[in-house]
C-alpha cells in the first residue's frame, strides 16, 4: 500500500499484514502448484515469441549471416528474461500466467511494489530454477512458510492469489453531493496510485459495515484508516479540515470504486490500482 509499512504473519495460505495505524488486511497466498502453472502459460508464451523470432531468424538468414545467428540468440535472451521482468513492471506484479490464473506479485510487508523488486526476483529465477523445473525455487518455496521462493525472499515479495471481483452495493456510500478528492487532481491520482486493492476492499467493508459498530468502535476504525489514507495521499490540510474521519473514507471509496464514464452517466466498479 503506497508508502506505508506492516508487519505480517503466515498461516497455512494466508499472510496477515497490519499497518502501523492499526489497520489489518490479509491477502490468500498463492500456492506453488497455482505458481507452477502460471510458470507453464508463460512458458508457453514466450515459446510463440521465439517461434516468430525463429522464422524471421530463418527468413534472413542468407543476408545477415553469422550475425543473423547472434541476434537469435540475443533476441532469445530478451525475451526469457525480458518478458516477465517487462510484463511484471507494467501489470503491477502480474504476467499473462498470473493473470488468468489471477496470482499477482506484491511487496511481503504491504507496501508498494518496486521496480528494484521485480529485478532482483527476476535476477534470481536461474538460481531458483537449478538444476531443472524450478527444482531449487520449488523445494525452497514448499518449505517456506509464506510459498516463497529465493527470488522472493531476496526482494522481499510474495505471490498471492487475488480474490474474483463482486460490484459491490455503491449506493450504501452515500458519499455527499460535492466529492473534494474529485475536485483535487493531484490528491485523487496520489490516491488512486498508492492505494493498494487490498487496502481498498478494506475501506469499502468498513464503509458497508459501519452501522453495526458500537459507537467507539466505528471512531477508532474511521480515525485509523483515515490517518493512513493521509499519509499515503498527502492530504493537504485545507481538505483535511473540512472532512471528518468517516467522510474522508467514505470520499475516498468513493473516488476508488465509482468512476463516471463519459458521455454515458454510467458508475462502474474500478480497479483502484493503476499500472
Amino acid at each position: 500500500m503506497g508508502e506505508g509499512g506492516g508487519a505480517l504473519t503466515a498461516g497455512t495460505k494466508r499472510l496477515v499484514i497490519r499497518l502501523e495505524e492499526g489497520v489489518r488486511f490479509s491477502r490468500e497466498l498463492a500456492s506453488p502448484i497455482t505458481r507452477m502453472l502460471a510458470v507453464l502459460v508463460d512458458l508457453l508464451v514466450m515459446l510463440v515469441f521465439m517461434g516468430i523470432v525463429s522464422r524471421l531468424a530463418f527468413a534472413f538468414a542468407p543476408a545477415l549471416g553469422d550475425v543473423g545467428v547472434a541476434l537469435y540468440y540475443w533476441a532469445g535472451f530478451v525475451i526469457m528474461f525480458g518478458y516477465p521482468l517487462l510484463t511484471e513492471w507494467l501489470w503491477g506484479g502480474q504476467t499473462v500466467g498470473k493473470k488468468l490464473l489471477r496470482l499477482r506479485v506484491v511487496d511481503a510487508g504491504g507496501l508498494h511494489l518496486r521496480f528494484p523488486q521485480i529485478l532482483i526476483r527476476n535476477l534470481l529465477r536461474p538460481v531458483d530454477q537449478l538444476p531443472a523445473f524450478y527444482l531449487v525455487g520449488g523445494l525452497v518455496a514448499f518449505f517456506s512458510p509464506t510459498s516463497r521462493r529465493l527470488g522472493d525472499l531476496a526482494a522481499n515479495t510474495v505471490v498471492i492469489r487475488l480474490p474474483r471481483q463482486i460490484l459491490p452495493d455503491l449506493e450504501q456510500i452515500a458519499p455527499t453531493k460535492y466529492n473534494s478528492l474529485r475536485a483535487d487532481r493531484p490528491l485523487a491520482a496520489r490516491l488512486r496510485q498508492r492505494i493498494e486493492p487490498d487496502l481498498a476492499g478494506v475501506l469499502m467493508e468498513l464503509v458497508l459495515r459501519r452501522d453495526i459498530l458500537l459507537p467507539e468502535s466505528r471512531l477508532t476504525a474511521f480515525a485509523a484508516a483515515a490517518t493512513v489514507l493521509r499519509r499515503l495521499g498527502r492530504v493537504p490540510d485545507e481538505i483535511a479540515e473540512q472532512l471528518t474521519d468517516e467522510q474522508l473514507v467514505r470520499n475516498t471509496v468513493d473516488l476508488l470504486f465509482r468512476q463516471e464514464i463519459a458521455g454515458a452517466g454510467i458508475l462502474t466498479a474500478v480497479d483502484t490500482r493503476k499500472h
